[in-house]
């Protein structure tokens, strides 16, 4: 489907669906700028979340009553629709509940990579990680004595693949990469550099955490061996992520946390571990949260995840164009009308990126200040912090136009 043949969205319809979009903070409605940290929630996930805890609210895989039997269906249909979300044909067998896309990362480098790397392995990851992604494999090669090496990232915002094919090589292990980059909006080439490292029989996992509430996923086509996200950024509640492992990963795996639901027998002397994907969630799940990602996958679908695409592409394309006409903006990643997500990462010459928050705060409009959880890849931009404006399905062109008449609200402040 070209771009041109995209149906637009209904944006006033489905803010509708919000009403913290509603809000009002000295008389200036808010612009809600920071969904790559937390998207809004809608009705319908909401009152998914109400349903449970008024009609079922019970413990899963424990009790033979009827609460407990529907809850279970529940929370187990929950991974099937998720599976089906992002493609995975193994369904809830590849599916594995955890808090959040970094539990996600952790589960993978501790439960495969604490007890499958050595000294003479290598971890690839970018430059562009989020810290979920490299502080958790930059200790587990400390604990092993493996080795991280990091793919460039070009002045571009994008990655230099020419040194990923010279990093990638046989000693390589893992290559762990962000899909959608958190700051710079960079949609990396996931599957490619998948290929590339099966050409040398390394595993690849995928930090989907900013593409799969944004854009089409499908795991397989991208032959991800693993692929992690979160479901407070889609529309969904906070606490619950997720892990799609390729099943025979998953089997070949132990476990990472223990006690309960993730056994099958128990004896004073040993355990053995319970079937996929529930070896991997031990204790009480996320059950509420479970069911309600399921809805918030129906009411992505019901809107339509390229339409979504098409949606926020147009939004920080738009962004961009406005900002760099400002002449005093610096805008990172990749420019406009090139391969970005839908967020955009910048700085206002002469304005600290917190105190533009700020001043931004007081006309009601919400971003993000700070590293992002990429400290080094600020590192490497020069600078300690940056602004971030990142879009969803409720924001407008308008709301842009605002971000704008803010920043220029601030660079007067600071003449």
């Amino acid at each position: 489907m070209s771009q041109t043949d995209i149906e637009p969205l209904d944006v006033e319809r489905i803010r509708e669906e919000y009403p913290v979009l509603q809000r009002e903070f000295d008389g200036e409605q808010v612009v809600y700028l920071d969904n790559a940290a937390t998207t809004q929630t809608p009705d319908r996930v909401v009152d998914t979340i109400a349903d449970y805890y008024r009609q079922t609210n019970a413990n899963v895989h424990r009790g033979l009553h009827q609460l407990s039997q529907e809850a279970s269906i529940a929370y187990e249909d929950a991974h099937d629709r998720v599976a089906e979300f992002i493609g995975a044909s193994g369904e809830r067998e590849e599916i594995v509940f955890t808090k959040n896309t970094t539990e996600s990362e952790n589960l993978v480098a501790y439960a495969w990579g604490l007890n499958e790397l050595g000294p003479e392995d290598e971890i690839v990851l970018t430059e562009m990680e989020h810290h979920a992604s490299l502080v958790t494999w930059q200790q587990i090669a400390k604990k092993t004595g493996a080795t991280c090496r990091y793919i460039r990232v070009q002045e571009d915002g994008t990655l230099d693949m020419d040194h990923a094919r010279e990093l990638v090589g046989d000693d390589t292990a893992m290559v762990s990469v962000v899909h959608v980059s958190n700051t710079l909006g960079t949609v990396n080439p996931v599957s490619e550099l998948a290929d590339i490292a099966h050409d040398h029989d390394a595993y690849v996992f995928v930090d989907g955490a900013q593409s799969v509430p944004n854009r089409p996923v499908d795991v397989e086509a991208i032959d991800a061996d693993f692929f992690a996200f979160s479901g407070h950024k889609m529309a969904g509640p906070t606490g619950i992520g997720v892990l799609y492992g390729k099943k025979h990963l998953l089997e070949e795996m132990e476990p990472y946390l223990y006690g309960g639901s993730m056994i099958k027998k128990v004896t004073y002397e040993d355990s053995k571990w319970n079937d996929l994907p529930w070896k991997f969630e031990a204790g009480t799940p996320p059950i509420c949260q479970g069911i309600a990602l399921a809805e918030a996958c129906d009411y992505l679908d019901d809107i339509g995840m390229e339409r979504i695409q098409h949606h926020e592409e147009q939004l920080a394309d738009y962004a961009v164009e406005r900002l760099e006409d400002e002449g005093d903006v610096e805008v990172y990643g990749p420019p406009a009308g090139e391969k970005r997500g839908g967020l955009v990462s910048f700085n206002v010459e002469s304005v600290h990126a917190h105190d533009l928050s700020s001043i931004l705060n007081d006309s009601a409009v919400a971003i993000r200040a700070g590293d992002h959880c990429t400290q080094p890849l600020h590192d490497k931009l020069g600078v300690a912090a940056s602004a971030r404006a990142s879009f969803y399905v409720y924001n407008t062109r308008e709301e842009v136009d605002k971000l704008v008449e803010a920043v220029d609200d601030a660079r007067q402040l600071f003449a």
